[in-house]
């Protein structure tokens, strides 16, 4: 027989440990009954700068903002890898935004909206191009094959051979709808695609030019047989009346503009089509928004209608997550610089006589030290491109993309010396056994069959010879 004080011990025990999980439970499922909040300016994927050893993110004054719809368009096979670094970056001081997709789902505690989920029965049940999304609702991320993740290179035709690319293009035209639902009043609707990198405080300074109360389409000019439209991974605004224009002609022609995009490969294209049928004309945003990432900018282009230098940089394309983030903490730096005396310029600075003094440690003229708010293209390349070409003037596996072919060099160190010859020459490529040179700098990107050089001293005298802006460049006459 156990002793009554043992047992009443044993039972005081067994009544503690009961009591402690009925309280953990109840505390467990009014967490879980609260609802997820979108994360916002101030909260939005927060870092511990203890932990990380890095500045606590800031967000700086965007006048205006408040007045802005983001609209991120994504997909299903990308969306886990691609859009979780924008609630770290890109939409931390966003205050109003919404991600649509091809399938409903929360990352990191946001929601990512279903934009095809109104699409006409007979377009998802009898259009191949909605298999995938047909598996979807019915298995949700179960119902995803091997094949729906297989990429292929980017052709003339875009990806003709990717269930998700296919899909993509449906989207466009019921995205411009929803997002006028989601925030009728709204001055702006600024879309971007998950591997999309906007400047905020540049986008909105460069919106202010704009009278947001008539029809504005703004995007990098592309055009498909008679359309000419806003490359949407580029980023493309749209003023409310602008939007308005497209989902009314949407409404009135929905079973014919169905029937177009079927027939049609780009979505982008479809929508720029809608809004010159409704009398929105597309105007020209190129260099602003930029079709290209980082590796392929060319600053010093004098080849096309705008000369970027002096060009305010909106946006850039084709970005991985780690360039995304980067790009964040480079505008981060920049943004706390702003109230930063600068540093007083060197009495003398022997490798650059006879030039425009310079901060030695940014590389950029004190004078032009103003806006750092607002970025050009000028500055990207100063401040961002330059310090990483003269941190590594050589390179093994990496292809800068020097486009002129040199038949005469056979190695790399010929190559090296062709260019070093050819007195307009900046940098070399030596790829696939070829040699390469170009009398404009640009990063480029990793290339195993491949290994590059640039002129550090060359391209600073064209740093110096493209000057200093006296004035950003907003296109917008």
């Amino acid at each position: 027989m156990v002793p009554r004080r043992r047992f009443s011990r044993r039972f005081a025990a067994l009544a503690a440990i009961l009591a402690l999980l009925f309280l953990y439970h109840i505390f467990t499922l009014h967490s879980d009954l609260q609802p997820r909040r979108q994360p916002t300016p101030n909260s939005a994927g927060r870092a511990d700068p203890e932990i990380t050893g890095e500045p606590a993110p800031i967000c700086p004054p965007l006048p205006g903002i408040e007045d802005v719809l983001v609209v991120m368009k994504t997909g299903v096979t990308e969306a886990k890898d691609k859009v979780p670094v924008h609630f770290q970056s890109t939409l931390r001081c966003v205050p109003h935004y919404v991600i649509y997709s091809d399938f409903e789902e929360e990352i990191e505690g946001v929601k990512i909206h279903d934009v095809l989920r109104s699409m006409d029965s007979d377009v998802t049940e009898q259009i191949p191009d909605f298999d995938i999304y047909n598996r979807l609702k019915k298995l949700g991320r179960k119902g995803l094959e091997q094949d729906d993740f297989a990429d292929e290179a980017n052709s003339a035709i875009g990806k003709p051979n990717n269930p998700g690319w296919k899909l993509d293009k449906w989207k466009f035209l019921p995205m411009a709808q929803e997002a006028l639902r989601h925030q009728p009043n709204a001055k702006w609707f600024v879309f971007m695609e998950a591997d999309t990198y906007i400047s905020w405080p540049t986008l909105l300074a460069w919106l202010s030019h704009f009278d947001h109360n008539k029809p504005w389409y703004l995007g990098t000019e592309t055009q498909i047989a008679d359309v000419i439209f806003a490359h949407g991974g580029s980023g493309f605004m749209l003023s409310n009346p602008a939007l308005q224009l497209a989902t009314e002609e949407y409404a009135a022609r929905r079973t014919e503009l169905h029937q177009y995009t079927n027939e049609h490969w780009a979505g982008d294209c479809v929508l720029g089509k809608v809004l010159a049928d409704a009398g929105v004309n597309l105007h020209f945003s190129w260099p602003i928004l930029q079709n290209s990432n980082i590796g392929e900018l060319d600053q010093f282009t004098t080849e096309l209608y705008r000369h970027p230098w002096c060009y305010i940089a909106v946006a850039f394309h084709h970005l991985n997550a780690h360039q995304i983030e980067d790009l964040w903490k480079f505008e981060q730096k920049r943004w706390r610089d702003v109230s930063k005396p600068s540093p007083p310029a060197p009495i003398s600075n022997p490798p650059y006589t006879n030039r425009t003094q310079h901060n030695p440690n940014t590389n950029i003229p004190n004078h032009q030290q103003k806006n750092k708010r607002i970025l050009l293209h000028s500055d990207v390349f100063r401040e961002y491109i330059y310090p990483e070409l003269a941190s590594h003037p050589t390179r093994t596996n990496w292809d800068n993309l020097a486009a002129d072919e040199q038949p005469h060099a056979t190695n790399v160190e010929d190559c090296r010396e062709v260019c070093d010859l050819q007195k307009e020459c900046v940098q070399f490529s030596f790829r696939d056994n070829k040699c390469f040179t170009s009398s404009n700098p640009r990063l480029g990107s990793p290339n195993p069959n491949a290994s590059s050089g640039w002129s550090t001293s060359r391209i600073h005298e064209k740093m110096d010879q493209s000057g200093i802006c006296k004035a950003p460049e907003f296109g917008a006459g």
